[in-house]
């Protein structure tokens, strides 16, 4: 699987930080060490993109006082993080003028996922969208957009898509069955949709359940929509990144890390599972509200 740059530059900078508190310094001290300001040393620590040469990673392990197999490794990481950046990146980078503030970030952790467990109490998540799904909520999101924007952003979620062909790439869904009714883009548009759910349902390394309305009280109800992801090993060090929990808010998203956040949305999502249909009643389901509409 080729993981991209994001998680060799997570790795890295999770590395480099374990060395530097090891050391008690503060970024401004680390900062000192390759002549840069704190805010880069954070952004290297935060896995964001700045330049990650050996000059630099050979510096800051002298600095820190990293054994030969620490440098090592930081090193590796960092030929993987360069290697992928002179391809050009992942491929959505090419869509980077549509994607809202951050969001590139999230599709380049969903990219290099092994698993994807997805809650959603409104709205079809992305990557199981129809072209014409996808257009309508273009259009309620941003009125303004120009027809070529719209398409760029249906091109975006239809490359997304062809993550769910890769056999080492789970997907685990629960849905409220507002989702299923909600009549984004109009009967005829939903009726597709709902058929595509129950289309990609069959496929053996994705599941489909639904909360339907008669459950009782549940989680869903009160914790908003979030994604967990895991991640594969990386191929230069074997190091395997945290799990990562995405909350995609209206006017900003959020990226959580630490194990009390990650325990306490695995139990939601479990909690939230208990009282969801089975795969073969929720296609049923399905099936039978895309033939309500009549198409």
């Amino acid at each position: 699987m080729v993981t991209g740059s994001t998680l060799a530059r997570r790795a890295l900078g999770r590395e480099l930080k374990k060395l530097r508190d090891a050391k008690g310094m503060k970024q401004s001290e680390g900062g000192r060490i390759i002549g840069v300001s704190p805010q880069t040393i954070g952004r290297m620590e935060d896995g964001l993109p700045t330049k990650v040469s050996d000059l630099y990673i050979n510096a800051l392990c002298d600095g820190y006082g990293a054994n030969d197999e620490q440098r090592t490794a930081l090193l590796e990481l960092a030929l993987e993080v360069r290697t992928m950046a002179k391809s050009g990146g992942g491929w959505w980078r090419a869509y980077a003028d549509e994607l809202n503030v951050g969001f590139d970030h999230y599709i380049g952790l969903e990219e290099a996922a092994r698993k994807l467990v997805i809650w959603r109490g409104s709205v079809v998540p992305g990557v199981l969208q129809t072209p014409e799904y996808r257009r309508a909520i273009a259009w309620t999101e941003s009125p303004a957009l120009t027809p070529e924007q719209v398409e760029r952003r249906v091109q975006m979620a239809m490359q997304r898509q062809k993550r769910l062909l890769d056999p080492d790439f789970t997907v685990e869904v629960v849905l409220s069955e507002f989702v299923l009714r909600d009549q984004i883009g109009g009967p005829r548009v939903v009726a597709d949709q709902l058929r595509k759910l129950a289309e990609i349902a069959q496929l053996p390394n994705v599941t489909i359940r639904t909360v339907p309305f008669d459950s009782s009280g549940h989680l869903g109800s009160l914790v908003g929509p979030f994604a967990l992801l895991e991640f594969p090993k990386l191929p230069a060090t074997g190091l395997i990144e945290p799990p990562v929990i995405f909350v995609e808010g209206f006017a900003g998203d959020l990226y959580l890390e630490r194990e009390p956040e990650l325990r306490r949305y695995r139990d939601a999502f479990t909690e939230i599972s208990r009282v969801a249909l089975d795969e073969d009643t929720t296609r049923q389901l399905i099936l039978s509200i895309a033939k309500e509409h009549g198409q």
